[in-house]
């Protein structure tokens, strides 16, 4: 006889699943003693939902789901908006939801909620075993769904009864582990109009998307850029597909390229608020768009696609850049559109150059950045949230690899960073042990789970976390301003709304585990934390770097949240 803890936690392995991440209690206790019992590994956390963030974000890198393991009514609910995350980022996750037995359904059982129903909108798999023999087939279907056509969420709710359930083991049924989802090739007809557009465009840009890192289409991508000399941008988690420090990489110019482009190139990219919808004035009212993506329902999305191709990223990327070459076309770098980028982007750096040199006290973003980046290495995985420290942190931390950038994504969630920096040190655990984890924080992101940095330190997970701290939401105030502010009335109506306690010692945080943090004001003291950052292996450090509270980004044309005009 075997138990439906026991039947599932032998399912999730036979299924080749590594990771489960959650916070145990009614009715998944035993269930997560069991998970152990058969090899997968498990990280308790302070909050469900950054479990679910760090289980998508592990999901993101390997293209595997991990699992998120939450008890009952509000432990799934707390995990919902992780859910909701992965399933608009299309990253891949399996959400395990202990649940009300179900002979206490209907009278008032503990933490009963209507749990498959509640979790459906958020997912594109939710289901109930009906029985303990039936654990394995819902499984399977599980991660088959979560990782086959776009990626998303999965959830499978588990009655106290179901997993307390003895059944024949002869009665159990065996479900083989889901194969790697099939690869999707593109009509070779459509690549070929596809190429003749690029030729004949007078003004080609490139955008590549998460969806050609997700689908590993660096090589690919590198060998058409390469090959072709057309000029890219990458979107904030498509940086490194094609090195940020390629002198093809047009990111300094963004504004005017999309502006300007003739025919727009999307490798795995979406025409949706991160690119101000395709539409003018952020684009040309006639630019044609070819359009290559996993998901069919996404083509001409927005504005209707010259050629859209429903491909896996990698072939489609591979195949246009095979047909260019046939034809022995290339871009040329001396045109006036090359020209025109390369003075662009030339201006805008040497503007950004001057602000980032700029290292009076209070600093500002961008000194704070580029000695950031002047010292962390070139390989590291950075996760990053908050408003202008995760917007100007994208323009001055360069990747150079694929998936080493992590941030608040699609959805545009804030909480994301501690979670996805503790994924992302599992898996250079796993695969790249001397890689670095640098998660930069605004100080009001870092508040939404500042205390996995418990979690980081209980499973030695070394984390450079660096918190940018301009004490508020977007901006806060020094502390003479704020505290004639807090005097001159009731806090709660003369307190803005944007405001945090200024300067917090987030640092001291670390005194709770017997260790020092960092605190900064000077890029003499930013380089020392660091260096001092670098050296520790096992477990997280905290750099908490006091800004001007009035420090903003370079001024913007358009900003990401501005309306597109037709």
């Amino acid at each position: 006889m075997k138990s439906g803890n026991q039947i599932l936690a032998e399912a999730l392995k036979e299924q080749g699943l590594t990771y489960v991440f959650g916070i145990m209690g009614h009715p998944v206790i035993e269930l997560s003693l069991s998970m152990q019992a058969v090899g997968l590994q498990y990280l308790g956390f302070r909050n469900e939902q950054a479990a679910c963030y760090a289980a998508q974000a592990y999901g993101y890198l390997t293209r595997k789901p991990a699992v998120v393991l939450c008890v009952s009514g509000p432990g799934l609910l707390h995990v919902i908006g992780g859910m909701a995350n992965a399933q608009v980022n299309c990253w891949p996750v399996l959400v395990l939801g202990g649940s009300c037995p179900e002979d206490h359904e209907g009278i008032g059982g503990f933490q009963e909620w209507p749990q498959v129903e509640a979790s459906r909108p958020y997912c594109k798999y939710a289901a109930r075993p009906p029985s303990a023999v039936l654990i394995p087939t819902h499984v399977e279907k599980a991660v088959r769904l979560s990782t086959y056509g776009r990626p998303g969420a999965a959830y499978l709710d588990l009655p106290a009864t179901l997993l307390t359930q003895n059944v024949d083991e002869s009665k159990i049924i065996t479900v083989s582990p889901c194969p790697p989802p099939p690869l999707t090739y593109p009509n070779q007809d459509l690549i070929e109009r596809a190429a003749y557009l690029l030729m004949r465009a007078k003004k080609p840009l490139v955008i590549i998307g998460k969806g050609a890192a997700y689908g590993l289409a660096e090589g690919p991508a590198q060998k058409l850029i390469y090959s072709t000399d057309l000029p890219f941008l990458p979107t904030p988690m498509g940086k490194g597909v094609v090195p940020d420090v390629d002198e093809r990489c047009v990111s300094s110019a963004r504004t005017y390229a999309l502006q300007n482009a003739d025919v727009i190139l999307l490798l795995g990219a979406r025409l949706n608020w991160m690119l101000h919808f395709g539409r003018p004035p952020r684009f040309q009212r006639d630019v044609k768009v070819i359009q290559i993506d996993l998901c069919a329902e996404e083509l001409h999305n927005s504005v209707p696609a010259a050629v859209a191709i429903q491909s896996d990223i990698a072939p489609a990327t591979d195949y246009l850049a095979n047909a260019l070459k046939d034809h022995k076309w290339r871009a040329d770098r001396n045109d006036l559109w090359w020209k025109s980028l390369t003075e662009k982007a030339e201006k805008n750096k040497q503007s950004v150059y001057r602000m980032s040199m700029d290292t009076s006290v209070p600093l500002n973003y961008y000194a704070v950045f580029k000695h950031i980046q002047d010292i962390i290495p070139k390989d590291s995985i950075i996760c990053s949230e908050g408003a202008n420290t995760m917007d100007i942190g994208r323009t001055m931390l360069l990747n150079n690899l694929p998936r080493h950038r992590l941030d608040a994504g699609t959805f545009g969630t804030m909480g994301v960073g501690l979670g996805f920096g503790i994924a992302a040190a599992l898996y250079c655990k796993d695969k790249a042990p001397k890689k670095r984890v640098i998660c930069v924080e605004g100080d009001s992101a870092f508040g939404f789970s500042g205390m996995e940095i418990e979690t980081m330190f209980r499973y030695k997970l070394p984390v450079i976390i660096i918190i940018v701290n301009n004490n508020g939401i977007y901006g806060g105030f020094d502390n003479e301003t704020f505290r004639q502010l807090q005097a001159s009335g009731e806090a709660t109506q003369v307190t803005p709304p944007y405001s945090l306690t200024c300067e917090t010692h987030y640092e001291k945080l670390m005194e709770m585990f017997g260790k020092t943090g960092h605190f900064c004001t000077t890029v003499e003291d930013i380089q020392k934390a660091l260096k001092s950052s670098l050296k520790v292996m096992d477990g997280p450090s905290l750099i908490n770097i006091m800004i001007n509270p009035q420090a903003d980004r370079k001024k913007q044309q358009f900003s990401w949240l501005t309306e597109s005009k037709l």
